[in-house]
């Protein structure tokens, strides 16, 4: 039986043990036991009516200790959370206690890279824990089809506060419509706020060594690298110096760090992408002519020797390593690099200078390159579960509640976000925010350091990493932290505010979310490195293209077509 099931049964049966203990023993007068159950009746009635606000508004308090069990994808390194902080004991944690009394209680966590298939395991199963982060699409689709999990239509309407419904609704209806299925929401979805375009990385230290003007172009940015090379900077006696690194993806449809998308960007080409062509049809942009000039560009710098030379061999963490350990000068990543890798290399390394060059500002996405919500994580709630309204209250006090009502005591909570506290720390995972969110936190940091705003205008969110940014500014007793928010949130979202970037209003795919087959995406990825290593020459990539589709490329850019015309 719930909790408040018991406590209510508790309470009956209390009144009823008092009534006929009275009617066989008249130790007390009336008065006095009609007191006593005005008493009895008038704390049943006030639960009750904690346990109704609680159950129908976002911010209402629940009566008795509400304990939930969680599955959720974990970080390394214990998300870096501060020493003696745990998944269940964290600033998050202690604020929701505090604010909604509720607690998670973690029973399936596991790596990002190995989450899917852990879920997998549990849906066969039907073992799932009351609240389940998803990040299959797949996995999200088997919950519907085989009614494992609630429908949150109502408790969206009634525990959802104002303010986060604005938030998903600055993104249209495409993203709640990602987690609804025939008209219900199964499923909270993540919000998908933008990342930015890809920046270039550099050692600015060992560009003021050899002299060098900072990059104006991505031309000038690859003979800044050769000359890495040439003077082998980062290698020891004996090493050969990396270059640009790259991820064999090359490109990723969250841009993940060290992919080449901007070197992508420049031939107006995206590779992996479904886009609308001149003509008005839509196809996958790795096909494309403007992809395979793109490609033969990467074979030209590879030759040049700006190319990490040994790129086709390296695993992620591979990559890590040598940016981190002080080999490598240069990458491309988003505005979030300085929290990682960079800030381990700083704390490495305290003279590494990494800068961000944002250089393909002439080359923004166009509007006809189609996105999908449905690749993001999901929340959703077990079938049969008594309160799933628990979903909307944790996101409505952790990304409304806390940052702009009750700052006060949220204040350990936000700090984390100085701290470089990774997401996965947070219950939930998931994030919610405005569109625009990242670049709005940055005009209002940016006002108040020019002494253009007060600093009382901003909220709880941009007061942390206003206070660890003009920390780092006056250089008082700074930490790798310090640098990670200065760098991130002033220099590389400053970069991007300074050079009038704005989000592209996606297409979106109808129906599916237009994922390539296993077998087409490792034939696309093997192809692209043959030809960049030389392998190949770069005609073979309209063999590539005749092969991709005869593959089963054709039937599904058909379906594709046929569900978007």
């Amino acid at each position: 039986m719930h909790r408040k099931g018991r406590f209510l049964a508790s309470m009956l049966v209390c009144s009823l043990t008092v009534s006929l203990w009275g009617c066989g023993a008249d130790l007390s007068d009336g008065k006095e036991k009609g007191t006593a159950d005005s008493v009895e009746e008038s704390q049943t009635e006030k639960d009750i009516d904690a346990w109704k606000k609680a159950s129908s508004t976002p911010y209402g308090k629940y009566p008795e200790l509400m304990t939930y069990t969680l599955g959720q994808p974990s970080g390394a390194n214990n998300s870096n959370l501060p020493a003696g902080n745990t998944y269940e004991d964290s600033a998050y944690t202690r604020y929701l206690k505090e604010v909604l009394n509720i607690q998670n209680k973690n029973v399936y966590m596991e790596r990002d890279d190995r989450y899917d298939d852990y879920v997998n395991v549990l849906v066969n199963d039907h073992t799932l824990p009351d609240v389940l982060v998803v990040s299959s699409r797949e996995t999200l689709e088997t919950l519907v089809e085989n009614d494992l999990i609630e429908d949150l239509t109502d408790v969206y309407a009634s525990c959802t506060s104002q303010r986060i419904k604005a938030m998903y609704n600055s993104y249209g209806t495409q993203l709640l419509d990602a987690g609804t299925f025939d008209g219900k929401l199964m499923a909270l979805p993540e919000a998908v706020i933008d990342h930015g375009p890809c920046l270039l990385w550099l050692r600015k230290d060992w560009m003021e060594e050899l002299g060098l003007e900072e990059p104006e172009s991505l031309e000038d940015a690859m003979d800044i690298i050769e000359a890495f090379q040439e003077n082998s900077m980062g290698a020891e006696a004996g090493e050969e110096p990396v270059g640009l690194v790259c991820d064999t993806s090359f490109v990723s449809t969250t841009s993940q760090n060290y992919s080449v998308e901007p070197i992508f960007n420049m031939f107006s080409a995206y590779p992996r992408r479904w886009i609308r062509d001149s003509s008005g049809q839509i196809v996958y942009g790795s096909l494309t002519e403007e992809t395979k000039e793109a490609v033969g560009y990467l074979r030209t710098i590879y030759e040049r020797g700006i190319l990490d030379q040994n790129f086709a061999l390296r695993a992620q963490n591979n990559i890590r390593d040598l940016v981190v350990e002080g080999k490598c000068g240069a990458f491309f990543g988003l505005w979030w690099a300085p929290n990682n890798p960079l800030m381990d290399a700083v704390e490495r390394n305290p003279d590494a200078d990494w800068e961000p060059y944002y250089l393909t500002a002439d080359y923004q996405q166009k509007d006809n390159v189609y996105d999908s919500f449905r690749n993001n994580k999901y929340v959703v709630v077990r079938k049969g579960y008594e309160h799933p309204e628990i979903v909307m209250k944790i996101i409505s006090a952790l990304f409304d509640y806390s940052r702009y009502e009750d700052t006060e005591n949220a204040e350990e909570m936000n700090s984390y976000f100085a701290l470089n506290v990774d997401p996965t720390a947070r219950p939930l995972v998931i994030n919610v925010d405005y569109n625009e969110a990242l670049y709005n936190v940055t005009r209002d940091i940016r006002r108040v350091m020019n002494g253009d705003q007060k600093e009382s205008t901003l909220s709880a969110l941009e007061k942390s990493y206003y206070d660890a940014c003009m920390k780092f500014v006056k250089s008082e007793d700074t930490t790798a932290e310090d640098w990670a928010a200065y760098k991130s949130r002033i220099a590389a979202v400053g970069v991007e505010v300074d050079k009038n970037y704005h989000p592209v209003r996606s297409l979106y795919l109808n129906e599916s979310d237009g994922e390539i087959p296993n077998m087409l995406a490792t034939l696309e990825k093997n192809v692209f490195i043959q030809i960049i290593l030389g392998e190949k020459p770069l005609d073979y990539f309209d063999t590539f293209v005749e092969t991709w589709y005869q593959q089963g490329g054709q039937e599904l850019t058909d379906m594709i077509r046929e569900e978007n015309s």
